[in-house]
């Protein structure tokens, strides 16, 4: 076991754990953060995405000593009020149906955003190209994604 110290959603956080523990099951079983979720645990499917230094990673596949003295942001630091423009864009285009990959979904499509505040449809398709979403969400989700580039355009924060 090590004592291992990053900042979550703006807070600082040491945790004992081992150092190859992955950084998925130091969110959901030791500091109780279950909007990450776990989907296939070989970081294939994108439902355990969350941001590392601003980069969508998958928290499955990253050790926990990996993000020691690093900025990692889950769905429950994106924005307190779902007032982020992706969540924002998802909640007015109702993109999710069972909703177990969103948090993953909504994750990489804010780093898109973050990176590139305009992207075409091949850009959005390429980004969350790693992204599975059993109900086949993959319109609503490329719509939401534009929607949400426009709310940031207008001034919405991102």
């Amino acid at each position: 076991m090590a004592s291992i110290k990053f900042n979550l959603n703006g807070k600082t956080q040491t945790v004992d754990a081992s150092g190859d523990m992955p950084l998925l099951w130091v969110l959901r079983d030791v500091l109780g953060m279950t909007g990450t979720k776990f989907g296939c645990g070989m970081a294939l499917c994108g439902a355990c995405t969350v941001h590392l230094e601003g980069s969508a990673i998958r928290s499955c596949q990253t050790a926990i000593q990996n993000v020691a003295g690093k900025n990692v942001t889950t769905i429950e630091g994106l924005s307190a009020d779902a007032s982020h423009p992706v969540q924002e864009a998802w909640i007015e285009l109702d993109v999710p149906q069972c909703g177990y990959c969103q948090s993953g979904q909504i994750m990489t499509a804010s780093a898109l955003l973050a990176k590139n505040s305009k992207p075409t449809d091949a850009d959005i398709d390429e980004v969350m190209r790693g992204n599975v979403c059993r109900c086949g969400t993959y319109q609503s989700i490329r719509k939401a994604i534009h929607l949400a580039a426009d709310i940031k355009a207008r001034g919405g924060r991102a």
